[in-house]
């Protein structure tokens, strides 16, 4: 049966067929694809499964039916979306059996941020573009809505789809759409770290947050955190990880110095982390732990550590730091 996302993109009068766009076409728009998705799944081999789909999609139609596609781009783009809000309401049913807290699976890039080591740029940052709209803290906020709101969203608030196209990919009508914004909105509004650029600074409380665990100065650790802040952690059942987030500074300042204790040969390097200054743990070369960092001025509020191996792939396919800060044990 053809989908009646194809059968609404096809012409209603005579006229001749449009070509059908060559390789090089999907090429510029697979990128376009892989940010749409890896926003509304908060995972990168997801949306690259997720594009996958869709191009299987197409190539799946007769040459007759590829052809009679007005707009090649606008058809990817839809079918993208149906795509991740259907893989988006089977992940709730699968997060509610994931072992621990499920975490974005974060990405590596860029290459340099203020005041930061230069890293060479890794493949992950080519196909995603790092902004504030794929930060740790943002991807968080997006899990607590509804696949709907996220989809709306996405499409409309980050890339600008307008509300009626929007509306053909959730099944909603545009007037539906417009209040899943603003329901949407409202969630990012209340989380005080989702939004918005880096401020000046955020870069140096990191390393001084690194320099002060490598120190075991729980003093400087203490100074740095808000009082109310929150880690929480993703094995995913296949690395070891708090089964429950701690908050409180104290609290969290002495788990750290926990970890030095127990795992003194792990290396910290200072990375960036979804486009914002971020922290990754080696242990043998091989990264082990992502952290990503939330602020509220230059205190740290949020600090997610991934461990979860399969969410660490990119980076450890990503070349090691080149000019940074030599790294030092934690």
């Amino acid at each position: 049966m053809t989908d009646p996302i194809e059968q609404r993109d096809r012409p209603s009068g005579p006229g001749p067929l449009p070509v059908p766009p060559v390789p090089s076409t999907f090429a510029r728009e697979r990128r376009q694809l892989v940010n749409i998705a890896y926003r509304l799944l908060g995972s990168l081999s997801e949306a690259e499964d997720a594009v996958q789909e869709t191009y299987a999609r197409w190539y799946a139609m007769t040459p007759q039916q590829r052809r009679a596609i007005e707009r090649p781009a606008a058809w990817l783009t839809r079918v993208v979306g149906r795509v991740c809000l259907n893989v988006l309401g089977s992940a709730r049913a699968r997060r509610e059996n994931y072992v621990g807290a499920w975490l974005p699976e974060p990405i590596p890039g860029p290459a340099r941020w203020p005041g930061g080591p230069a890293v060479e740029a890794a493949d992950p940052a080519d196909r995603v573009t790092l902004d504030e709209t794929v930060t740790m803290a943002f991807l968080v906020v997006l899990e607590s809505m509804t696949p709907a709101e996220r989809v709306v969203l996405v499409l409309h608030d980050v890339f600008r789809y307008p509300f009626a196209e929007v509306a053909r990919i959730v099944g909603r009508t545009p007037a539906a759409c417009r209040q899943l914004a603003v329901s949407a909105r409202a969630r990012v509004r209340a989380s005080p770290v989702a939004g918005g650029r880096p401020e000046a600074g955020q870069a140096a409380v990191v390393r001084e947050f690194r320099i002060a665990w490598e120190a075991k100065d729980v003093g400087a650790l203490v100074g740095l955190l808000d009082p109310e802040v929150r880690a929480t952690g993703d094995g995913g059942g296949l690395a070891p990880t708090l089964p429950h987030p701690v908050t409180g500074a104290g609290d969290l300042a002495r788990g750290l110095l926990w970890l030095r204790e127990r795992q003194p040969e792990l290396v910290l390097r200072e990375r960036a982390v979804n486009g914002r200054p971020g922290l990754v743990a080696e242990q043998d070369g091989t990264v082990v732990t992502v952290y990503a960092f939330g602020f509220a001025g230059e205190r740290i509020t949020h600090l997610w550590a991934v461990r979860n191996p399969e969410k660490l792939r990119p980076w450890r396919a990503a070349p090691a730091p080149g000019r940074g800060l030599p790294p030092r044990p934690v």
